[in-house]
């Protein structure tokens, strides 16, 4: 841990650093150990959630705001016990841009986005790895184990190399080819599966099942941490606007772990009077190639089915079935939120579109929420007064496919000019 890491300003005697209380499966109800490893409910298979005794959460959020600029500011509300068990790589705080010039263009009052490609290994998911693996250690986990469509295991072979312990990764061969290159420059066992996200899970599992004293299943929600990580996600919004909400949250949905988390957290923030008021909407953002939460929320079903033969090249939301797909549609309508698909060739537009406008290179997942915002525009779901955030969940450079540079003297072609040439300017 660095020694700013999660550090207080001022004295923190008699308090406690984390006020973790208990696990709760949202399916049955149950509780369950915090203080031992837990997987998935025992009784119903269900994702199990951290909880937090917040009556004994001592410090004010003025405190708060004099801590160091990284997620472990907000350590009352994560589940590692104590300093010495962080894991660390400065993790944490990135910036909420508003963009004026987009909001215009999307005709809304005002748009932030917050930009989490600047985390460390280049995504949101470093959230979550920091947060499960500092918790994995903590609880005495030998080796970690894990399916991904590429940035999570990117993350998660970062912060296990940093915490000491082995990582097991299968990514499908689709994935991008940057993200299999971090994984390898941090020590971790790749295996490229020709299929989804999906199908290298299934061979995850297989390889768990036949060393569970060496290797641990983390793959999304088949543990409790990887949400408490992705949650600060919305207590840095709240902070960033002065402690309060926007009216509208918009998300690119695949495992959904980032959504549900924020609603979490936002919950925690109201229940401990942080902040009040209505919670924003929630809007599940996903590909046509790959909607099963989109078809479950128009259908009113409160679990989706697999999609069949998913593709997009928002790869990181390539998710033909998210194990917490209940939790994304409960969160979406508990909020009076809402759930859309948009295509390939509108989100890659959008995504050359924003960076001529505001010189942010978006994800194409990234992209994808500015182009559900343009639709919800359009159709007067969203209001031209209303205060829209939208997540950016990695950076644009991990996937330098998405914009190919084309050489050459024709239409939208960069030309090669001879050293003692001309430049042709364009005008206009």
């Amino acid at each position: 841990m660095s020694d700013d890491a999660g550090r207080d300003a001022g004295p923190t005697e008699g308090r406690a650093w984390s006020t973790l209380s208990h696990l709760e499966c949202p399916r049955c109800g149950d509780h369950l150990d915090a203080s031992v490893h837990q997987g998935l409910c025992p009784r119903d298979g269900s994702p199990l959630l951290a909880r937090y005794d917040l009556a004994r959460v001592a410090v004010t959020r003025e405190e708060v705001e004099r801590r160091a600029p990284d997620l472990w500011r907000y350590h009352e509300l994560l589940p590692v016990q104590g300093p010495e068990g962080v894991v660390t790589l400065g993790e944490g705080m990135t910036p909420l841009l508003a963009a004026p010039r987009l909001a215009a263009d999307l005709g809304v009052g005002r748009l932030l986005v917050k930009d989490e490609g600047l985390l460390p290994t280049g995504s949101f998911k470093a959230r979550g790895a920091a947060v499960g693996v500092s918790r994995a250690r903590e609880l005495g986990v030998r080796g970690l184990a894990m399916p991904t469509n590429g940035n999570a295991g990117a993350a998660w072979a970062a912060y296990a190399a940093r915490a000491g312990l082995p990582l097991l990764v299968a990514m499908p061969v689709g994935a991008p080819a940057i993200t299999r290159a971090e994984c390898v420059a941090a020590g971790a066992q790749l295996h490229l599966v020709d299929g989804l996200i999906s199908d290298a899970g299934k061979l995850v599992a297989a390889a768990v099942a036949e060393d569970p004293d060496r290797w641990t299943d983390v793959a999304t929600l088949k543990e409790p941490y990887r949400i408490e990580g992705k949650k600060t996600m919305g207590f840095e919004i709240a902070e960033q606007l002065g402690w309060r909400m926007p009216d509208v949250v918009v998300y690119p949905t695949g495992g959904g772990v980032g959504l549900i988390g924020i609603w979490k957290a936002l919950h925690e923030l109201l229940e401990l009077g942080w902040v009040s008021g209505r919670m924003p909407r929630l809007v599940a953002v996903q590909a046509t190639g790959c909607a099963p939460i989109v078809r479950a929320f128009e259908a009113g079903a409160e679990v989706s089915e697999p999609w069949v033969d998913a593709s997009t090249v928002a790869f990181g939301i390539t998710v033909p079935k998210a194990l917490g797909d209940f939790l994304v549609l409960r969160a979406v309508r508990e909020t009076g939120g809402t759930a859309l698909a948009v295509d390939d060739d509108e989100l890659l537009a959008e995504l050359q579109h924003v960076g001529s406008l505001e010189g942010l290179v978006l994800c194409p997942e990234g992209a994808a929420v500015v182009s559900a915002v343009r639709r919800l525009r359009g159709s007067g779901w969203i209001g031209a007064d209303e205060e829209v955030v939208v997540l950016n969940t990695g950076a644009g450079i991990i996937y330098p496919e998405a914009l190919p540079v084309r050489v050459g003297d024709g239409p939208g072609e960069v030309p090669v000019v001879a050293k003692d040439g001309r430049l042709e300017v364009r005008r206009g």
